[in-house]
């Protein structure tokens, strides 16, 4: 399978600093939040925009919200489905990804056979990522029927993560999950980025940017953060807090 677009400008991205995206929540955010959010990344430079959730995102919901955001910024898109049922086709792509860690086969391949269909007829890039469950995984572990690999147990992901590389994929995903109290262990992140060769996202937890330049310095090379943008009680607050981040980032 070519790279396509949105996949070439992440590698090329990557070859100047360290990446930083948001995730949105169709089920926890309006279109006209979504709007405005997207408006301030691209402001503040967050360098694309991921859109998914655990529950609810889909269908209707998901199309407005990613209509939004298109409408409000260029950034690139990104479809982040927590089933078959999360494809808009108002992305520009969606990562298709595998919970590797789950104990049920349809987070495993199930979902994505379903959904594969959807994804050509929609012309949507695909982008093959192994999605990796950390303690706690909160409610995308119980959502996912994951086992969490524990904090302590840095070898246990960096095996998943290998097995994921040598599975084809091209993006590996630790996530501690959205509201965690702390993020990825920086040593866990250390292990597996030395197991691997192709771009570690870790995502869950991160709520600032000391945080997110520990995890930077450990190897990662994109920082998802989600629920410190959305939790913020006005758009000046999430405007400091996204560049706080993104400080943390590109330290």
């Amino acid at each position: 399978m070519k790279i396509g677009r949105v996949e070439r400008y992440i590698h090329e991205k990557l070859e100047e600093n360290k990446l930083h995206f948001v995730l949105i929540d169709p089920d926890d955010t309006s279109p006209d939040e979504a709007s405005k959010i997207a408006k301030l990344c691209e402001e503040v430079g967050v360098d694309a925009i991921m859109v998914g959730g655990s529950t609810g995102a889909e269908g209707n919901i998901l199309d407005e919200v990613v209509r939004a955001i298109k409408e409000s910024s260029s950034l690139p898109v990104i479809l982040f489905p927590g089933s078959h049922g999360g494809i808009s086709k108002y992305a520009d792509a969606i990562f298709f990804m595998s919970l590797l860690n789950s104990r049920n086969p349809f987070f495993i391949t199930g979902a994505q056979a379903l959904g594969a269909f959807t994804v050509k007829k929609f012309g949507l890039e695909p982008i093959p990522m192994a999605y990796i469950i950390i303690e706690p995984g909160e409610t995308v572990g119980w959502v996912g029927d994951a086992k969490p690999i524990p904090r302590h147990k840095p070898k246990i992901a960096a095996a998943y993560a290998l097995a994921g590389q040598y599975l084809g994929m091209r993006l590996i995903y630790l996530e501690a999950g959205s509201g965690a109290p702390e993020p990825v262990p920086p040593e866990m992140v250390r292990v597996v980025k030395s197991a691997i060769d192709v771009p570690l996202i870790v995502g869950g937890g991160i709520r600032n940017g000391n945080q997110a330049r520990e995890l930077v310095k450990a190897g990662a090379d994109i920082i998802v953060t989600g629920t410190a943008i959305e939790s913020a009680k006005s758009i000046e607050e999430a405007k400091v807090r996204l560049k706080h981040l993104r400080e943390g980032i590109k330290a």
